[in-house]
């Protein structure tokens, strides 16, 4: 699903290690049946993140790429709107899974995604 040239930056000395946490590349399935992988770019020392987003069918949608950007706040990485039209948002748990909510077409998608 994502381009196997996606390359993650680790995040600089300065970044906050909350923030520094989200870098890599995640994985997992919403709602147990839609797969999902989301690469975090890069995390500034301010919480802004760029990334690549992967799905495969959801809904009406075809399996796609988007790369855009997001902001963390707290211990929630919130992307800025999806091309699709797809609002994300990932939650850092306390295991180091995230906890995604995936909101399209008035329908809402919930999973756990993990590191690769």
């Amino acid at each position: 699903m994502l381009d196997q040239t996606v390359a993650v930056t680790p995040p600089a000395k300065g970044v906050p290690a909350r923030y520094a946490a989200f870098s890599g590349i995640w994985a997992g399935r919403l709602d147990g049946m839609y797969e999902g992988k989301l690469a975090v770019l890069t995390v500034s020392s301010g919480g802004q993140v760029t990334i690549s987003y992967a799905w495969g069918d959801v809904a009406d949608n075809k399996p796609g790429v988007a790369d855009g950007s997001g902001r963390i706040v707290g211990n929630t990485l919130k992307l800025q709107r999806l091309p699709n039209g797809a609002d994300a948002a990932f939650t850092m748990q306390p295991d180091g899974t995230l906890s995604v909510t995936y909101a399209l077409a008035g329908q809402t998608y919930t999973g756990q995604f993990a590191k690769q």
